[in-house]
């Protein structure tokens, strides 16, 4: 038998999935990145995108992930999630609609945001930052569904 590492799934409300796996590809924000036995100790961010759980050379689990932590050694990766989604309960049209909405809220609240001083520039500017990273979840969503497809 292939040695494995010890892969934990962890969200807010439970933990998701605790198993012994070959590999796992994490969405670290520097890039993706694959964990297997015996990689150095590193701790990342993670952006939204997929996390894949392979056996082999193939992919056996996936799991959208909006954003988190991973803690690696050379035995475990712990990824805390602040979500994560079955691909399968993503809804294209849903998302596409969304995106919709958000990309056309974007650039008026850039301008308000700019024209804005004092207390008001600060809660737009704080409006956009989660804007903006909305618009990038739903991004992330929509190329998960591409590869999905693939």
């Amino acid at each position: 038998m292939a040695e494995r590492v010890q892969f934990e799934l962890v969200t807010p409300e439970r933990l998701l999935l605790s198993d012994m796996v070959e590999m796992v590809v994490i969405p670290g924000t520097e890039g993706n990145f694959g964990v297997l036995p015996g990689h150095a100790p590193l701790i990342s961010t993670i952006r939204p995108g997929m996390i894949e759980i392979y056996e082999g050379q193939t992919i056996m689990r996936q799991i959208f992930i909006v954003s988190g932590i991973a803690e690696v050694t050379p035995e475990r990766c712990t990824v805390l999630a602040d979500e994560a989604i079955s691909p399968d309960t993503l809804d294209r049209g849903a998302i596409e609609a969304d995106l919709r909405i958000v990309e056309g809220n974007l650039p008026s609240l850039r301008e308000q945001a700019a024209r804005a001083t004092g207390t008001d520039r600060e809660r737009l500017l704080i409006e956009l930052h989660h804007l903006e990273r909305d618009e990038a979840v739903l991004q992330a969503k929509l190329q998960a569904l591409g590869a999905i497809a693939h």
